[in-house]
């Protein structure tokens, strides 16, 4: 069955995932939360604050229109308001944000992006494949101090319980797929109610990004305070308007399947030649492991260009990105982007450790190829790496018996049906158990130049 298709606009309510007009929803919040006069403490508090930020405007030279610019056009999503119900509490003033890469090659308004620049210049097969899972997944945390900031990538293919934004069960899954299976549940939902065109697709992408948020919370045991997401469109559009890219390879590579072709050393790479950097797995000793560290890598050499050019610091290179940002990004409502470029700078200079979680060796589920996991050993690294205690409620692993229930609505979802009696090795001279780093998997990427990988 095909439904109309297409992403709600900018302005659109809340159902659709965008944030309606910000100062006036507050004041309406404001007024109900009160419920009668306003102290005359909160009113004087309001004075302060308005002055502080004006003077913060001019200062700073970010005129209010500039400023109106740059965030009155962004794609923003309210999905943490139902996901941060059942988050786990905070322990100090640290900021932990996700960043997700969407592996759909289709546009903001869910349509098919052209076939030839897919084919072309994209490299990545049909618009029918990827659908809406995730590729990517990395959670940075920021700490209150100011220290070095911690980056976890979390494989596409860990076999996970995926939950809903309610917190309510998929099944087990491939992490990737918490995204997909609640869109099409959503939609299927949404459609039989009657919502058709902008309303329908963005009401189902919403219900994805709270699944992929619920989800990894979950399982990392962490609370997620702000999100960043992305497709494929979106990232060959950053990295046009950011070329060339500088990447470093230990080895030379070629792969047909990604369209990857590149010699050892230190190189320059178009938008072209960027994404196919970044999604290659196929020829390489560590698989989609080796693809994890590639992401990390180009996350490191555009943080370190952005810093070197003083784009964190020059308010016209900051719109001439945002501008590309507000075709292909979604961010939560929450998020102040001209505040957090601004500290963005922080995060270059060696400032950034990016880890991978680690895996238990591969295994057969629903007759799909998956990466086993131990979410209590994940747990555990992640929480010694950010300074707290692992959760004492945390599950042995999140990889479920024999059975499981019944799965969710997926196109080319994983369920939890027959499984494999046990882990087998990956294919590879890698271990069964990918862990040599502290825990995680494979060396840890360190930003602050240009790492070279394999």
């Amino acid at each position: 069955m095909r439904e109309d298709q297409g992403a709600a606009r900018h302005g659109a309510d809340r159902a659709g995932g965008r944030r309606t007009d910000g100062p006036a929803r507050g004041r309406s919040a404001a007024r109900h939360r009160g419920g009668g006069r306003t102290p005359r403490t909160v009113v004087a508090t309001r004075i302060v604050v308005g002055l502080t930020s004006a003077a913060v405007l001019a200062t700073s030279g970010v005129s209010w229109a500039a400023y109106r610019w740059v965030t009155g056009g962004l794609n923003t999503s309210d999905a943490l308001d139902r996901v941060g119900r059942n988050a786990p509490r905070h322990l100090d003033n640290s900021v932990n944000l996700l960043l997700i890469g969407l592996d759909s090659r289709k546009d903001m308004n869910g349509n098919d992006l052209p076939k030839e620049f897919v084919q072309d210049q994209l490299h990545a097969g049909s618009s029918d494949i990827g659908y809406y899972n995730t590729n990517t997944l990395i959670l940075m945390h920021i700490p209150a101090d100011g220290g070095k900031v911690q980056a976890f990538s979390i494989p596409r293919d860990d076999y996970v319980q995926t939950l809903n934004g309610d917190g309510s069960s998929q099944g087990h899954f491939k992490i990737k797929e918490a995204y997909s299976n609640a869109y099409t549940g959503a939609r299927e939902r949404l459609y039989r109610d009657g919502v058709r065109g902008n309303d329908l697709e963005a009401g189902s992408r919403e219900a994805g990004r709270e699944a992929t948020l619920a989800t990894v919370q979950n399982f990392l045991g962490v609370p997620i305070d702000h999100f960043a997401e992305v497709n494929l469109l979106g990232f060959y559009d950053i990295a046009k308007v950011l070329q060339p890219i500088q990447v470093c390879l230990k080895h030379p590579v070629r792969d047909r399947y990604s369209g990857a072709d590149f010699p050892a050393g230190l190189q320059e790479l178009n938008p072209k030649q960027a994404l196919a950097f970044v999604r290659q797995r196929h020829g390489l000793d560590g698989g989609d492991l080796d693809r994890t560290h590639r992401q990390q890598a180009f996350l490191s050499s555009v943080t370190h260009k952005l810093k070197t050019q003083g784009v964190f610091d020059d308010l016209g290179k900051l719109r001439g990105l945002f501008g590309v940002m507000k075709k292909d990004l979604v961010v939560d409502s929450k998020l102040y982007v001209i505040d957090f470029a601004r500290q963005a700078g922080n995060l270059t200079g060696g400032n950034v450790e990016f880890n991978t979680v680690p895996t238990e060796g591969s295994a057969t589920r629903n007759r799909e190829e998956v990466e086993l996991v131990d979410q209590g050993k994940i747990r555990a690294l992640v929480q010694a790496k950010i300074g707290r205690s692992a959760p004492s409620s945390a599950p042995p692993s999140s990889s479920p018996p024999s059975s499981s229930s019944s799965p969710s609505p997926s196109q080319g979802g994983s369920g939890g049906g027959a499984s494999s009696p046990g882990p087998r090795p990956r294919p590879g001279p890698g271990p069964e158990s990918s862990a040599p780093d502290g825990g995680f998997a494979g060396e840890s990427v360190k930003e602050g130049g240009i790492p070279c990988v394999n």
